[in-house]
């Protein structure tokens, strides 16, 4: 075995899942491990209750759902980066999805610092490949507010990919099919010794094993109301218990073909039966929007299915026999077997973060905190691929309306960046708007701006070229400048605005406002 390169304190990987979240270390052996939470559990339920200054997080804020349903917040990731949402608790106090994550992610750190027996003070954390620049930047804040220094953030497959693969000695073109709680994700890479590239990312924010939990809810209430003649989601008591309930019959199904949901209306029992073919009828519809990304990333990754050399399965909800099905029907391929589908995106991240520790510095002092890393660690080399085009808000002449003009296509390797050379609109212009796009439609109603500025243009007689470079960094920053088409002089740079984040003032308050609260 390669001699450890030994470095002061602890650096962490941590999947901020949906549903569950888990936290991850590099052991004494050099290996990730995950690290249990204070009840010995693996995986940590996102689930947060917030009573005045007390805040509980995961089982326990779990199990007073059904008791305290105004007060208790579930899938929050789904809410990261949209500043218009904001959870009301019943003492009217709004707290944002930064703040809620936040609170996860304090216990999670709190717990590993009670395991492992040394402070946590660094971190990776993951997110879906399919999330834009204002949602990473929010997992970011809420890394922040919970006190941790936050090296960089993983797509979630392609941390996985990376725990199975250093495990494995997984070779080849990888499929990634990561169906979470509430996110959906599929990667196609591939994996060449310690390389690990990624070719293709497809995927759907809003798609998740939520869904498929909602659906069952809805057969399971319509069932009900024929026999009790109630609703149970009419009720937010008995739509907690019916969710929880869902849950557990889908992941019985998982292994068994059919089960029943016992129900207590109005002082009755009711036991309704489901079985497994029900389930997958209700939820076909589900299924094929994953197939549709799944087809798409392999067309941009310029590989057929029956191509694909491995298939791995991530999120708890790829555990249903349908996803199994699905994607050997397509590839032919059975997935590959071993690895823990709720675990192994928190132990790639703790991989991404022992290198990112490692790297920090030249000097071990001055490092952020990690454990020993083996050398053949320091090896991997992980490329990653945009999820979103980036590019600028410009007008065509010859329609006379604006559009979207692409500079830095998705799927484009990381770091990367584009460029594009273009005129000012009228002869003598002292000054342009410029305006940095996020997403891949020619329409600008379809995409989003998260960059905008006026720069100052030296004067010309003539129309005046300017050249717009926009870059995106390892860790999913963006960055924007402008030059001078003519003498390449620079003429500015763009701040990324990020209005669907929090500002520094609202960071910072949100930092204190989280210290003054008991996290249990």
């Amino acid at each position: 075995m390669s001699e450890p390169i030994t470095r002061a304190g602890r650096a962490v990987g941590i999947d901020l899942g949906t549903t569950y979240s888990a936290i991850a270390t590099i052991g004494p052996d050099g290996e990730p491990v995950i690290v249990p939470n204070r009840e010995g559990e693996r995986i940590t339920p996102s689930v947060v209750l917030f009573q005045g200054d007390y805040v509980a997080v995961g089982s326990s804020a779990r199990q007073a759902a059904a008791e305290s349903p105004d007060d208790v917040v579930q899938f929050v990731k789904r809410k990261m980066g949209d500043r218009s949402w904001s959870f009301v608790t019943s003492g009217g106090e709004q707290i944002e999805a930064e703040m809620v994550s936040a609170a996860i992610l304090r216990r999670l750190k709190e717990d590993a610092e009670i395991a492992l027996g040394e402070p946590v003070t660094d971190a990776v954390i993951t997110v879906p490949a399919y999330f834009d620049d204002a949602r990473r930047r929010a997992t970011i804040d809420a890394g922040e507010i919970a006190g941790l220094n936050v090296l960089g953030v993983i797509n979630e497959p392609t941390a996985a990919a990376v725990s199975y693969g250093m495990h494995s000695g997984l070779q080849g073109t990888v499929l990634v099919y990561d169906l979470g709680g509430g996110t959906f994700d599929v990667t196609v890479m591939r994996i060449e010794g310690t390389d690990f590239r990624v070719l293709s990312v497809q995927g759907d924010r809003n798609l998740g094993g939520f869904n498929w939990d909602n659906e069952l809810m809805g057969y399971i209430a319509r069932e009900v109301q024929q026999v009790a003649g109630v609703d149970p989601l009419d009720d937010d008591l008995l739509s907690a218990e019916l969710r929880d309930k869902a849950e557990r019959a889908k992941r019985t199904m998982t292994t068994i073909p059919e089960t029943r949901v016992m129900m207590r209306v109005d002082g009755k029992q009711h036991g309704i039966r489901v079985t497994r073919a029900t389930f997958e009828d209700i939820t076909r519809g589900l299924l094929a929007q994953t197939r549709t990304n799944v087809e798409l990333a392999l067309a941009d990754a310029g590989v057929a299915a029956t191509d694909v050399d491995h298939l791995l399965l991530v999120g708890g909800s790829t555990r249903m026999p349908m996803v199994r099905d699905l994607l050997t029907s397509m590839t032919g391929r059975q997935p590959r077997p071993g690895g823990n589908p709720d675990e192994a995106v928190a132990l790639g991240a703790a991989v991404q973060a022992a290198l990112l520790a490692a790297r920090a510095s030249a000097d071990p002092a001055d490092a952020p905190a990690a454990p020993a890393v083996p050398s053949t660690t320091l090896q991997v080399a992980i490329h990653d691929v945009t999820a979103h085009g980036l590019g600028v808000v410009t007008f065509d002449e010859g329609s006379g309306a604006y559009q979207n003009t692409v500079l830095l296509p998705r799927n484009s390797p990381v770091p990367g960046s584009g460029s594009e050379d273009f005129v000012t609109s009228e002869a003598g212009q002292t000054n342009v708007l410029v305006e940095i796009t996020e997403g891949d439609d020619e329409d600008v109603e379809f995409v989003t701006v998260v960059g905008r500025g006026q720069i100052a243009l030296p004067y010309r007689d003539d129309r005046t070229p300017v050249r717009v470079v926009i870059s995106f960094s390892a860790n999913a920053v963006i960055f924007a400048e402008v030059f001078d088409g003519g003498d390449g002089r620079k003429l500015g740079d763009l701040e990324i605005e990020r209005r669907s984040n929090l500002s520094r003032n609202q960071l910072t308050r949100a930092t204190a406002q989280l210290r003054r609260r008991e996290v249990s």
